[in-house]
């Protein structure tokens, strides 16, 4: 009986051996000491990526930052994905990259047999700003395996909304946060945002914040939010407006060679490759 379960746990163990990590794609820090590696910023341990899952695997809400050009950042995520699914069952996965104005067109597609790209994003109505090769795969994955693929962004019509009239930043923001968000619209715009836009950029980024939270906080668990780094931030994004018991726990992807943050901002941070240095401000100096 013994050598019996031995034998069971030992097949449970190879079945759920974490798959290996995706070749990188991205060209620079290739030999970085911790690529692929992730650090837990509570107390400065280097996990394994299969450590990782492991602690992720009980968590009903996981927040993944990413930077959105970034390929191995989709890849790894996509991997994320399959790995925790293997673990035990994804109820949902929410984007950023879909408004909620088309969650309709979602939920028409949810475990359906898909059409091919170009009719897909048709129906999907998806925005042309997402790069489709990037964020296909991670779609068509959250259309077919969980019981959810959640639109979780504002509308357009929300962000002209917040533009024509700015709300101010709720007090969940403290001094810092403000100037810290406020210089990062300022950067998005290569220092070139009027200083009275400022305020309505700031109420759009906080309303997208909140409406990404609302999503999650409401969703079936355990539900997977992938969204921009600073919009999963500890201290500047979502979980500032969280409302549900449980804390979301935050895994930023960050390029090997950049600052990692800190616990304040992250709980994991998940070292990758980075991608071709790019002046984004060039065409419009």
């Amino acid at each position: 009986m013994k050598v019996l379960f031995a034998t069971v746990l030992m097949t449970l163990s190879s079945l759920l051996a974490a798959a290996p990590l995706p070749d990188w794609v991205s060209p620079r820090e290739l030999d970085h000491p911790r690529l692929g590696q992730v650090l837990d910023t509570g107390n400065g341990e280097w996990l394994q990526a299969a450590e990782l899952l492991e602690r992720l695997v009980s968590e009903p809400y996981v927040l993944v930052g990413e930077k959105h050009d970034n390929p191995d950042h989709h890849r790894l995520q996509l991997w994320l994905l399959k790995q925790l699914q293997a673990r035990r069952p994804q109820a949902a996965l929410a984007l950023e990259m879909l408004d909620t104005g088309q969650q309709a067109a979602v939920d028409e597609l949810q475990k359906q047999s898909l059409p091919d790209a170009s009719v897909l994003q048709q129906r999907l109505h998806w925005a042309e700003g997402w790069d489709w090769a990037l964020y296909g795969p991670l779609v068509r994955w959250g259309l077919a395996t969980p019981d959810r693929l959640l639109a979780a962004n504002l509308t357009r019509e929300d962000m002209r909304a917040l533009y024509a009239e700015p709300v101010p930043l709720a007090t969940v923001y403290d001094q810092r946060a403000r100037e810290q968000l406020a210089e990062m619209m300022r950067d998005a715009h290569c220092n070139q945002l009027p200083e009275a836009q400022v305020p309505a950029m700031l109420a759009i980024q906080q309303g997208r914040d909140q409406r990404m939270s609302a999503v999650l906080a409401a969703a079936p668990t355990p539900v997977l939010l992938l969204a921009g780094s600073f919009h999963v931030r500890k201290d500047l994004g979502v979980p500032l407006h969280w409302s549900a018991e449980i804390a979301p726990v935050v895994l930023m992807l960050v390029e090997a060679g950049a600052d990692l943050p800190g616990a304040g901002e992250a709980d994991y941070v998940w070292v990758t490759a980075a991608t071709a240095e790019q002046d984004y401000c060039a065409d419009i100096r």
